[in-house]
């Protein structure tokens, strides 16, 4: 009897359908083909210990299994479960008339228990699309995939209970989540605040630039000036996830497989800290069988790299395109695939291998060009690429002892907010351009005009600066930004003179 059960791969962070065909036939042999890798073959072992642990019956004549398209590399072992079922199906040991408006993914235990996979959300989209009534998976993923509407979407704990479901023995409930208001009950949530931060106004007027444009930045200063602890709470000042983003940056970790089992839906934009000891593979994403990196999990959010020159040059050299191109392309000889990764870069160093070279206190015990040598680690290409440098000196004491509250994010969240509407309104007939930080020369000259006085301070920056035309571009999109903020339809010579002031590293003479 020939039976046709349904499955998905997961490609990228879309899923293909893999339709699974069972024939069982008079022999003693089993045969699974169709590209199946070996975590799939040895679904077989799997299957048939949970299936005699249930005390059900196991086929005991030959079975041959085609998992098509047969050109798709079929990976893991979430396709125990319609494995299973399409073998008892085939067996006749359950009816079969039903199985066919389903798609089943899971892992089976040897006692029968499903255990959670990856890559559910994609999963569930393309049950929808493709029509089927509902999505059976583990118990564990049901929330996930509970966000997709009309679908209705069954966790269960163990094959059993399939069984019993198809048999029309037991009643499955399906899974409903009321994706808006969770969504919204989270959105405004967060654990850290810029009201914790004491001192430091000048380095908080440049991280709310960047929330407000989407800008690169990078802060230079001796330990303990607070960089990181800033870094951390860059998150709770840049505008909400809408829903269609949030959805997007879900299924980017749903594939990595990053997503908390008490999740429906990301509410909060990513905050990604890989540690300075990091591979290039494991940043942009790849291995054998490719998956997301650490700038695609930090997709429509921020990427902090905490001491810069630590990471090893060729690290930092791969993410020069796709902080260009917002996206990461990774070519295999049998496969290629594709990540978004429009992120913040957020970086920080130390300004010398001591950490005191710009310390108002402190001495540098560097010995002569060490500062210069050790601030070359990073590559100019990429420095040029990250719109504003910010020196950050400590903190004093009266300022760190001192009783009154800072500005909290909230509030800063507000005026971040009203910018990117802004900016909004302006790129609404632009393609793939939200925020002024991703817009290209030809936009760029588009909406950044100065006047006669701007054009010359401007061009004065350049000169004594030795600025090159990617950081003459930076400089106009980050003026451009601050004008917005004080909801100004121009570029002053302030907004052009505060960018400018913006990119310390250029300043000729900064490492000595």
């Amino acid at each position: 009897m020939l039976v046709k059960t349904f499955g998905a791969a997961v490609q990228g962070i879309s899923a293909t359908l893999i339709t699974i065909e069972v024939n069982i036939s008079a022999g003693i042999k089993f045969f699974l083909v169709g590209l199946p890798d070996n975590a799939v073959k040895e679904s077989h072992e799997r299957i048939f210990s949970a299936l005699q642990y249930n005390t059900i019956n196991v086929p005991r004549k030959q079975v041959i299994i085609n998992m098509a398209p047969a050109d798709i590399r079929k990976e893991g072992s979430a396709y125990d479960l319609p494995l299973a079922i399409g073998m008892l199906a085939a067996n006749g040991t359950i009816a079969s008339e039903h199985i066919g408006n389903y798609l089943m993914m899971g892992e089976l235990s040897l006692d029968g228990t499903l255990k959670p996979i990856k890559g559910v959300l994609p999963i569930a989209i393309l049950a929808r699309e493709k029509g089927f009534k509902g999505f059976i998976l583990p118990k564990e993923n049901v929330r996930e995939a509970g966000v997709v509407n009309n679908l209705e979407v069954y966790g269960v704990e163990n094959i059993t209970e399939v069984i019993k479901f198809f048999n029309h023995e037991i009643t499955l409930e399906p899974t409903v989540v009321d994706t808006r208001e969770e969504f919204a009950s989270h959105v405004e949530h967060f654990d850290t605040d810029f009201a914790d931060v004491k001192g430091q106004e000048s380095v908080k007027r440049a991280l709310e630039v960047a929330a407000a444009g989407g800008h690169n930045i990078i802060m230079i200063g001796a330990p303990g000036s607070g960089k990181s602890m800033m870094a951390k709470r860059l998150p709770t000042i840049l505008p909400p996830l809408s829903l269609q983003e949030a959805l997007e940056t879900t299924k980017i970790h749903s594939v990595a497989g990053k997503i908390d089992r008490e999740t429906s839906l990301m509410a909060h934009r990513p905050f990604r800290n890989p540690h300075h000891t990091i591979s290039d593979v494991a940043l942009v994403g790849g291995g054998t069988y490719p998956q997301p990196g650490e700038i695609s999990l930090a997709h429509n959010g921020v990427l902090f790299l905490d001491e810069l020159p630590e990471f090893k040059r060729t690290v930092l050299e791969v993410m020069r395109q796709p902080l260009e191109d917002r996206r990461i392309s990774i070519s295999r000889a049998k496969c290629a695939t594709e990540y978004p990764a429009s992120f913040m870069l957020v970086a920080a160093m130390n300004p010398c291998p001591c950490g005191y070279y710009t310390h108002p206190e402190r001495d540098c015990t560097c010995p002569p060009g060490t500062v210069q040598k050790y601030l070359s680690r990073i590559s100019g290409p990429l420095l040029d690429r990250i719109d504003m440098h910010i020196e950050i000196v400590p903190v004093p004491f009266e300022k760190l002892s001192e009783a009154a509250v800072s500005e909290n994010s909230a509030t800063i969240r507000t005026r971040v907010i009203a910018a990117r509407k802004v900016q909004e309104k302006r790129f609404e007939h632009e393609k793939n351009i939200y925020c002024n930080a991703q817009m290209s020369s030809k936009v760029l000259r588009k909406h950044c005009l100065l006047d006669a006085e701007s054009q010359e301070l401007l061009k004065t920056a350049m000169v004594r600066m030795n600025l090159s035309a990617r950081a003459y571009d930076r400089i106009l999109k980050v003026a451009r930004t601050i004008a917005d903020l004080e909801n100004s339809p121009d570029i002053a010579a302030m907004h052009l003179a505060e960018a400018i002031n913006y990119r310390n590293l250029d300043r000729e003479g900064w490492a000595g």
